[in-house]
């Protein structure tokens, strides 16, 4: 087993593998942008290094002082988390060249499933359904012949996409050349590559994801399926398992096909097979995540087994320590993500000073995260202040059970979140009764506003107690009021024998 990993990642998933790591007595190395020097994820590790300035391209992107700080503190191994360089084949392919152990799958399965295309040709060859699309050649004129015979709508997608960059959706004709030039300006910004391909709009779809393994031995598994549907702007918000559409039936033929997909390449630790579901419970491989997914603490409360740990025994050369006869799935988890985002104006981020938090605890709740009280929601990295996952017997009583622990979150700062979408996402009907496909916010909250919530007479209490507490001496004359400091009309700056003991 590994002596020291480095982690190449930040905030709630470096502060995950460092708790993995510490039940296993593995040393952790944590990396670190100016933005970060006080983050948690620096001083929950063994040691921690600073590769760089703020901005992840000269920093978390940066694979050569990631790599060096490995080797220059003596580390086995390197776990790349998710986002930033966890589906860098080109990263994977360095560590190993620099004497290190990359957890995760091989270079030349992140480079095989990592454009969509091959992706696609290669699920296709393993015998899965592939959503019906074109991506033959990257000419305007072929895309907009192939478009005419595929039909409308559709989806023209980046090839080297994710998160809904180089995304759009395409309803007539007249819309996709438009459609094609802002998707390939997005694509190359954000990827370096402009290449894309059309693919079929499967509508009031839902979005199932299943979890696999597979170890060097050859053994390959899934640990059931996800529910990913509800989601803003292409990004999943909210995550169950088990999924409300699937039965028995439908659950085996996915889990075999995920399962059939890794052993058709060969692929070595954890991955996601991700589906679309359509209104006839026909299912179409969509892509491939190559890492661990942001929703594994779900699968881990259904299935009672350490992702992360199995990841680094995977990694270290041992056999995958269960069967999949061992594996059942136990109650019904939901996780939802606690952004620092304005859904009432299109989800935009939302930056700032966290001034204190207090999180919900319980018996099977579960708060992952890397902010903590004076952390600041900087706009160099991505908006999530937590995971926030609970596990009950049955779906309703896991909805009563994450509205309540939601209801206990408490985040007071100069940020805005979703807590209160959050809490009314759960309330609402087609929510309760499982309808989520994946235009489910679109339908139902496009028009959503917070809550105009007054505070209640005894935080104003406190709020003034604090004030009083706060103030410097108290001058004797509201005729002074005006010489000292902070608010003049405040009633605790004058002494005419007002009190607050009525």
């Amino acid at each position: 087993m590994f002596k020291k990993i480095l982690i190449a990642n930040r905030g709630e998933i470096a502060v995950r593998i460092i708790r993995a790591c510490q039940e296993m007595g593995i040393a952790t190395v944590a990396v670190y942008s100016e933005a970060d020097a006080s983050a948690r994820h620096t001083w929950l590790a063994d040691e921690s290094v600073l590769i760089g300035a703020s901005p992840p391209g000269d920093s978390y992107l940066c694979a050569d002082r990631i790599i060096a700080s490995a080797q220059q503190l003596n580390c086995d191994a390197i776990h790349p988390g998710y986002g930033f360089l966890a589906e860098n084949a080109a990263f994977a392919a360095a560590v190993a060249q620099a004497g290190l152990t990359f957890i995760g799958p091989s270079a030349e399965a992140i480079r095989l499933m990592g454009a969509k295309t091959t992706a696609r040709a290669t699920m296709q060859a393993a015998g899965l359904p592939v959503v019906p699309g074109y991506q033959a050649s990257n000419l305007d004129a072929d895309l907009l012949t192939a478009a005419a015979q595929l039909g409308f709508p559709l989806l023209v997608k980046a090839t080297a996409g994710g998160g809904g960059k180089g995304m759009r959706l395409v309803k007539t004709a007249e819309e996709l050349p438009d459609a094609l030039q802002s998707a390939r300006r997005e694509a190359l910004n954000a990827f370096g590559d402009d290449t894309v391909y059309l693919e079929k709009l499967i509508e009031n779809a839902h979005h199932i994801e299943f979890q696999v393994f597979g170890d060097q031995f050859g053994n390959a598994l899934h640990l059931f399926e996800r529910e990913c549907s509800v989601q803003r702007r292409h990004q999943k918000i909210l995550e169950e398992t088990p999924s409300p559409l699937l039965d028995d039936e439908l659950r085996a033929r996915m889990g075999a096909a995920a399962v059939n997909a890794v052993q058709a390449i060969g692929y070595v630790n954890a991955g996601t097979l991700e589906f679309l579901v359509d209104e006839q419970r026909n299912f179409y491989f969509l892509e491939m995540n190559t890492r661990l997914q942001v929703e594994h603490p779900i699968t881990e409360l259904i299935t009672g087994i350490d992702l992360v740990q199995t990841q680094l025994r995977v990694a270290a050369g041992e056999p995958l320590p269960f069967r999949q006869a061992d594996l059942t799935q136990r109650g019904h988890a939901i996780e939802c993500r606690i952004y620092a985002e304005d859904p009432a104006n299109n989800f935009l981020p939302a930056v700032g000073k966290v001034w204190h938090i207090a999180e919900p605890t319980g018996p099977n709740v579960r708060v992952d995260s890397g902010i903590t009280s004076g952390d600041e929601v900087t706009l160099y990295y991505d908006p999530l202040i937590a995971k926030l996952a609970v596990l009950a017997a049955d779906r309703a009583a896991a909805i009563r059970k994450l509205d309540w622990a939601l209801s206990q979150y408490i985040i007071l700062g100069e940020v805005i979140t979703n807590l209160s979408f959050l809490r009314d996402l759960l309330a609402h009907a087609a929510f309760q009764a499982g309808e989520t496909p994946i235009d489910f916010i679109e339908k139902h909250f496009t028009a959503w506003q917070a809550p105009d919530v007054m505070p209640s007479d005894l935080a104003l209490v406190v709020a003034a107690v604090a004030e009083s507490l706060n103030q410097p001496a108290l001058v004797a004359s509201a005729a002074r009021a005006d010489r000292a400091p902070g608010d003049p009309y405040s009633p605790w700056q004058n002494l005419t024998g007002w009190r607050a003991t009525g």
